[in-house]
């Protein structure tokens, strides 16, 4: 059992264990956006650093098929900032919540000495959430756009490279419309954040420790890549047609890898926490 894994276990509220909990009437979610695992700040500017921080907390909102309204941030800030630098990270929380419709109605904010930020997200609920766990016997399995770009670009920042503004790693593409047009044909799904093999792995145990058969064999860049987010989903195959005409008409690339099956899939990629 990984760390995160063990961790999460302490806890016993059967609302863990999706990209959201659903309580009442929203969808609440939070992800940690840490300098030094996530980013290094040579790597992007600050206004860039809050606008992925924002976009793949969104992501999980979307993932479920709610829409964010609400947000609340915390901020670990570097000593050193200036007011000019903070001003910078404000103006990438603001940009993507405008483009999103989310509010940002507070947080809190601290000094440390690496910068940190944690963003709690909340949804309306839809009236169908898309859960991890809804995946059946026989549902194909798809994922949106294309993945192994961001390793990629991952590495060629390890190595001392630079990427687009516009690259991946930097600023993730959100599937939104897709989702809220084929959540109404859809059984499970989830966004690929550690990766489409780990992700795959969650998913599956979720709806009952079931498995894959392969229809295609994928390279481990394309099945170990974190930081994609992109949309993982199950679907029943009479719905094949329907999910293609929504895939066409928001110009969204989909890809089918195979079928729930009754065995056990694990994951081979390395664990990205920890």
């Amino acid at each position: 059992m990984s760390k995160e894994a063990f961790f999460i276990s302490e806890f016993s509220s059967k609302r863990i264990g999706d990209d959201g909990a659903v309580v009442g009437d929203f969808v609440y979610s939070k992800d940690l956006f840490c300098e030094g695992i996530h980013f290094k700040r040579s790597w992007m500017s600050l206004t860039q650093i809050a606008q992925k921080s924002m976009l793949v907390n969104i992501s999980d909102a979307i993932a479920m098929n709610a829409k964010p309204t609400l947000a609340l941030i915390g901020v670990v800030i570097p000593k050193s900032f200036s007011y000019e630098q903070l001003r910078e990270l404000g103006v990438g929380f603001q940009k993507v919540a405008q483009i999103y419709g989310v509010e940002i109605i507070g947080g809190d904010t601290t000094a440390g000495e690496k910068l940190m930020i944690s963003i709690t997200i909340i949804a309306k609920r839809p009236s169908k959430v898309l859960y991890r766990s809804g995946a059946k016997l026989g549902d194909l399995v798809a994922y949106t756009g294309t993945l192994g770009k961001s390793h990629k670009e991952l590495t060629r920042l390890m190595r001392g490279g630079t990427v687009g503004k516009d690259a991946r790693f930097m600023k993730p593409d959100l599937k939104a419309q897709f989702i809220y047009k084929a959540t109404k044909h859809l059984n499970a799904g989830m966004d690929i954040s550690d990766g489409l093999s780990k992700d795959l792995s969650r998913l599956l145990k979720a709806s009952g420790n079931l498995g894959l058969h392969v229809k295609r064999k994928m390279p481990k860049k394309t099945l170990c890549s974190g930081e994609e987010y992109e949309m993982l989903f199950t679907f029943d195959s009479r719905k094949k047609k329907a999910i293609e005409r929504i895939a066409k008409q928001t110009r969204t690339k989909i890809t089918i890898i195979g079928k729930v099956a009754r065995k056990r899939y694990a994951c081979h990629c390395k664990e990205h926490h920890f």
